[in-house]
């Protein structure tokens, strides 16, 4: 009588005929490129065994299945970020956390210390008392006093949780150079000269044209963030009379493309926004945001938020303050000459914008200025004097028909006294009042830096997006021209017009 066949004779046999299958198919797979079919089978084949016994059955098959997924999956999974990678020049702390160590000699007027905290963001705003929360989105924790100037800082901060960010250099698309050219030059402007104002550009130009990612475009695939405006970088004469640095007159800076709050007119600058109050973490509290300031009671029918500027020549805005004291109450002033009225508290500027239909936004010191975008956030629509204040800026982000949005009121009607701000801006039907505010309110989104690391649905198309696309399509556009032997003149070196209404 034969003996039964223990159980552990039929594995063992079971096992040794399957592992001859399995070399014979893997001496197949070899000749027809299927090794990742096989694989599979034999981690499902031993899955299956180990999962028989009563050891460790839970880790082996998780660690199994992960291994499986991603195996069968890489084969089809498809490079996002292709075309899109950003390589950051790790360039010597000199050229920027050395520069806002002291913070309090960044500008001569005031320290900038205390808006430094929170990665450029500012203090945040405290939201404990009732008309803090009535005005702002209620205990968000996203409203922050920040300065306008600090927009290199903000921008380099979300440049490294950017989703195509790159340590490899031979993938990137574009080169982002976190050089604080704004702070560079904002300390030396008065009291110093022409050599000091430019060393560090100078040294810094030295650097980039030795490195190898240079060598790919010369400089016309990067790019770097100004949180001054254009005209503090193109010092034409080396003269210390002269105003600002001559960093953009250098052939290096001059074939890179610069990000700034106010272009001047030479086509390799791009302005963006500048930093608002509000920096959201998630999609859905920007459209909380949204459609409260569509809803809120407006009781002013204009405002003006600033200070006259009666040194300047052709300055409108003392024209502009004494129709609105005439107003008999359609308008609000905030005289940010006068002691007490607060026009760096987040909150009170946004009361007053909050609570207006229309905000005036003459030139100042420059063409643009930092209110454009407190108001816009708070449902205002903008009232532009020049062309230069915004249309021709911000083509990035704006709407290219201007009446959609805005109303624009020439200069030269204020400066002769025949333009009536009230009469013109009260002739306005609603209709077309709820039309450009609804507009307005679209844009909000664009002109807004969220809080860095936004993923998945929640994650918003903001003001550093749509900058970071639409570099890496001029470097793609600069690329096409220099391999079709094109000249690039018209991006470089030649000059807008600034004063034309489109």
């Amino acid at each position: 009588m034969m003996k039964p066949v223990s159980r552990l004779s039929v594995v063992i046999s079971v096992t040794f005929l399957f592992c001859l299958l399995v070399l014979f198919q893997l001496h197949i797979s070899n000749l027809f490129g299927k090794n990742l079919q096989i694989t599979h089978q034999v981690n499902n084949f031993f899955i299956s065994f180990a999962s028989s016994s009563h050891h460790q059955t839970p880790n082996l098959t998780r660690f199994a299945n992960k291994s499986d997924g991603n195996r069968a999956k890489h084969p089809e999974e498809r490079d996002t970020c292709v075309g899109r990678y950003i390589y950051m020049h790790n360039i010597p702390s000199i050229f920027n956390d050395d520069i806002i160590k002291d913070c309090r000699a960044l500008i001569k007027w005031f320290t900038m210390c205390p808006f430094m905290v929170n990665s450029g963001l500012g203090p945040q705003v405290s939201e404990t008392d009732n008309k803090t929360t009535h005005v702002l989105t209620s205990r968000t924790g996203s409203w922050y006093a920040t300065n306008q100037f600090l927009l290199a800082v903000i921008f380099r901060e979300r440049m490294k949780h950017y989703e195509c960010l790159t340590n490899d250099s031979s993938l990137a698309s574009a080169f982002y150079v976190p050089y604080y050219a704004g702070f560079d030059v904002s300390r030396h402007l008065w009291g110093y000269n022409t050599t000091v104002r430019d060393e560090l550009g100078i040294k810094l130009a030295k650097w980039l044209r030795e490195r190898p990612e240079w060598r790919k475009m010369y400089g016309r695939d990067h790019f770097f963030v100004a949180g001054r405006i254009g005209w503090d970088f193109r010092r034409g004469l080396d003269e210390d009379s002269e105003w600002g640095s001559k960093l953009m007159m250098l052939p290096e800076f001059a074939n890179m493309t610069m990000l700034s709050i106010e272009t001047t007119a030479w086509t390799n600058e791009f302005a963006v926004p500048y930093p608002t109050y509000f920096h959201p973490e998630s999609l859905s509290e920007v459209r909380r945001w949204q459609r409260k300031v569509k809803s809120v009671n407006r009781k002013y029918l204009f405002s003006f938020v600033g200070a006259p500027r009666p040194q300047m020549d052709g300055s409108i805005r003392g024209e502009i303050i004494k129709q609105c004291l005439a107003s008999h109450g359609r308008c609000k002033f905030l005289d940010c000459n006068k002691p007490g009225q607060e026009c760096d508290n987040p909150v009170k500027v946004m009361e007053v914008f909050q609570r207006s239909v229309f905000c005036l936004q003459p030139r100042g010191d420059s063409y643009t200025r930092r209110s454009i975008f407190d108001s816009m956030l708070a449902g205002c629509i903008p009232v532009f004097f020049h062309p230069g204040s915004g249309y021709n800026q911000y083509k990035w982000y704006f709407p290219k028909d201007y009446t959609k949005y805005s109303v624009y009121i020439p200069e030269e009607g204020m400066k002769n006294g025949t333009v009536s701000v009230r009469s013109l801006l009260g002739r306005i039907d609603w209709e077309s009042i709820c039309r450009m505010r609804n507009e307005v309110v679209k844009i909000i989104p664009k002109i807004i830096y969220t809080k860095p690391g936004l993923v998945g649905p929640e994650k918003s198309e903001d003001a550093f997006e749509i900058a970071v696309d639409r570099i890496l399509e001029r470097v793609a556009m600069v690329k096409r021209m220099m391999e079709e032997g094109k000249n690039l003149q018209s991006e470089y070196s030649q000059t807008r017009d600034l004063k034309k209404l489109e």
